[in-house]
């Protein structure tokens, strides 16, 4: 027996139920649609209305989906799959290298190593428009939340292609002039005597400080913060010792590394990955190569 949602209506009022459902609020769903709050709220009180159900519980802390939304999305996503593979084949079709490519990105990686390598792109490809995703949430391609991704961990979906670009090498680091007020640094524990910069929530510094035998708490930092573009411009400002992509201190000569050598931080591989279907799309293809011979220098 069909579900209402195999019957006739906005397909909109189902991407938006789905995009509540995957974010567990109204402000993640119309981040990942790009659309306005209250427009995906007013797309799930229609589809409730139109259902005379109840789909999600509103709480302090997000929505929470009903038995009866859990139930209704089983049907929803087979629909959404049946029309993303129809975007896809239509996308195949395409074979000019004119339009919009749309390309997510760590929040780092767009802002100190894509602008470069757009601009010359644009002297190669003057026809494609470039949509660029900053942000270190992992956009689902397979949505086409993206055509193109770029991160530091290799997709798992057997849907997707993706190449290693290479590996992106950390260091530690500070500006000249703070270093030359304070104590020379020599070995890691002299870092214990800094002033130091690093993460809030994430603990990849303090795994990594655990690691070379000293487990430290995150009240080490004089300034917390998982924007690793604050934590740049801080190290750039003079204000401590960071931690930062060796790419990024080509971007000031007067930010040093130090330690070299000495600590040995993992590097993080970069990959690009693209929907194996959507590489039938010409200008998708074009930029997709473009970058692939472009980046694996800059890292």
């Amino acid at each position: 027996m069909p579900t209402p949602l195999q019957h006739g209506f906005d397909w909109n009022l189902a991407r938006s139920f789905l995009a509540a459902m995957d974010s567990g609020s109204l402000l993640g769903a119309a981040r990942t649609l790009r659309m306005s709050q209250p427009t995906v709220g007013r797309h799930i009180a229609e589809l409730e209305s139109q259902l005379g159900v109840v789909l999600f519980e509103r709480t302090g802390r997000g929505l929470v989906p009903t038995s009866t939304a859990n139930q209704l999305a089983h049907s929803a996503r087979a629909m959404e799959a049946s029309a993303l593979e129809l975007a896809r084949t239509l996308s195949g079709t395409q074979s000019q290298t004119a339009g919009t490519v749309r390309i997510t990105a760590s929040v780092p990686v767009a802002v100190h190593l894509l602008p470069g390598v757009l601009a010359a792109m644009r002297q190669t490809l003057p026809d494609i428009q470039v949509e660029l995703v900053s942000s270190n949430q992992v956009s689902n391609l397979l949505r086409r939340e993206a055509d193109i991704a770029i991160r530091m961990v290799r997709p798992d979906q057997s849907t997707l292609v993706a190449r290693k670009l290479g590996e992106v090498r950390l260091c530690v680091c500070a500006h000249k002039d703070y270093l030359a007020r304070r104590p020379p640094l020599k070995i890691p524990a002299d870092l214990f005597v800094h002033t130091l910069i690093g993460s809030d929530m994430d603990t990849a510094i303090l795994d990594g400080f655990k690691a070379m035998g000293f487990p430290v708490t995150r009240d080490i930092f004089a300034l917390r913060c998982d924007d690793f573009n604050v934590q740049w411009q801080a190290v750039r400002a003079g204000l401590g010792v960071g931690f930062a992509a060796e790419y990024m201190l080509r971007t000031d000569p007067q930010v040093l590394p130090l330690l070299t050598g000495q600590i040995r931080i993992p590097p993080l591989p970069m990959w690009l990955a693209v929907h194996r279907e959507i590489r039938t799309s010409q200008r998708i293809r074009a930029v997709y190569d473009f970058l692939a011979a472009s980046l694996p220098e800059l890292i």
